[in-house]
């Protein structure tokens, strides 16, 4: 694949709550250099971020992160501000104790409730998967069909482990091509970030971004000479 093709899936991503300002600012820098897909961070850095990106890549907010446990309408007010301060795509949390508890019809109100909160903005649907069974998972990725979403995404990063090439694979066999699905967690090099793609994601957050796409560069440049 031309490094360039792949800087297209990736999500450029800082989550870590001790990120600085120099920390964003440097996000934005090398998403608009390398002409990523969008970048990722927490609603608080929604506005500086549109100032630097000048509209180049989207801009990514994350939403009741990472635990997913905020109310409903908590996760809408924390939506409806990032889309006004400027985010166009929003990743959220599911509620996951409630979908232990079996209480579907709550968690899939609670993602419906944040894509009409999101008006025009695409909304990611996070399912922290390390956490869930595959019926769970099943389950969720209905939901978000259901409910109006526009991917399925696999882990916040902070959980007991991130995504996987037989999530990613399981995902978009029940999402099939209606919703896109977003590999997230522990892709750090050229080989997992390839990978994810072959097993069915058309997105990848990452904070390997840069790493990943100058070795695709280099092998490509290799291929080349």
């Amino acid at each position: 694949m031309d490094y360039r093709q792949l800087a297209r899936y990736i999500d450029h991503t800082v989550l870590k709550a001790d990120a600085l300002p120099s920390d964003i600012e440097k996000l934005c820098e090398e998403a608009v250099k390398y002409n990523f897909a969008a970048v990722c961070v927490n609603s608080c850095h929604v506005p500086v971020v549109k100032q630097l990106v000048h509209g180049e890549v989207g801009i990514a907010s994350v939403v009741g992160f990472p635990l997913g446990a905020a109310s409903t309408y908590a996760k809408c007010e924390e939506t409806r501000e990032a889309v006004r301060q400027g985010a166009t795509e929003i990743d959220t949390v599911i509620n996951i104790g409630w979908l232990k508890a079996g209480l579907a019809q709550a968690v899939e109100a609670d993602i419906r409730a944040v894509v009409d909160a999101a008006g025009k903005a695409l909304v990611k649907v996070i399912l922290e998967t390390a956490l869930l069974s595959e019926e769970e998972k099943v389950s969720v990725c209905e939901m978000a069909v259901v409910a109006g979403a526009h991917f399925v995404k696999t882990s916040t990063g902070f959980g007991p482990a991130g995504a996987t090439t037989a999530d990613i694979a399981l995902m978009r066999r029940v999402v099939g091509s209606e919703l896109g699905v977003k590999a997230s967690g522990g892709v750090r090099n050229l080989a997992v970030a390839l990978a994810m793609l072959a097993a069915g994601a058309n997105r990848i957050g990452t904070s390997s971004g840069v790493s990943i796409v100058e070795e695709c560069k280099s092998r490509y440049a290799a291929s080349q000479g």
